[in-house]
């Protein structure tokens, strides 16, 4: 495995900037608590984990050489980015403050997680493109790819309850009418955004 530092470096930074994954363990953090993050977070990290087998498998090859296997995936993750943009956007300001009306589930956040982050173009991007550069072809594979993999995935848990510790200090500000439709506001349109940087890729 070559220059595994530089891919820390590079890890880090794609899983720290701001984006759909960030976006989801901030209002979690903030409607339901530290510990009502934690099943999103793990199924971010999941998510992760199977964008990267996928990006290693004969799909993987597939959705880089055919452009309308590209395509397709793109569209479809960028709809679904556009979805949650929208629905956001026109949603009343959260009232955080308030008790949530059910309980967060574990396997609920867990889910959610995983199907944002299979959309996520941050991770489909980094492992179809930039992760193959850090693997060398004359060691063998599996070692290589699992060191890798295991490092992104641990990287977004730490990064990601870091957000939400961070969440928790911000939340008398956040928790307010103005600050909670700012916040809807500001989420809604990193959805858009990253929806439409999706729908804007080239192969």
């Amino acid at each position: 495995m070559k220059l595994y530092l530089l891919f820390l470096l590079m890890a880090t930074a794609t899983v720290f900037s701001p984006g759909p994954g960030v976006v989801m363990t901030l209002s979690n953090a903030l409607r339901y608590g530290l510990r009502g993050t934690f099943g999103g977070i793990l199924g971010i990290s999941a998510g992760a984990l199977a964008v990267a087998a996928i990006s290693a498998t004969s799909l993987g090859v597939l959705l880089a050489a055919s452009a309308l296997a590209f395509s397709i995936m793109k569209w479809i993750g960028a709809a679904y980015l556009f979805y949650l943009g929208i629905r956001l956007w026109r949603a009343a300001p959260h009232r955080f403050d308030a008790k949530p009306t059910h309980e967060a589930g574990l396997r609920q956040r867990f889910v959610e997680g995983l199907s944002l982050q299979l959309t996520n173009p941050k991770a489909i991007f980094f492992f179809l493109s930039v992760f193959p550069q850090f693997i060398s072809t004359e060691r063998a594979y599996v070692p290589q790819f699992a060191a890798l993999v295991l490092t992104y995935s641990s990287l977004v848990i730490v990064i990601h309850c870091g957000y939400a510790l961070c969440a928790k200090r911000a939340r008398d500000w956040l928790t307010s009418e103005r600050g909670g439709r700012l916040l809807n506001k500001g989420a809604a349109a990193t959805f858009i955004f990253f929806g439409a940087a999706m729908a804007s890729a080239k192969r």
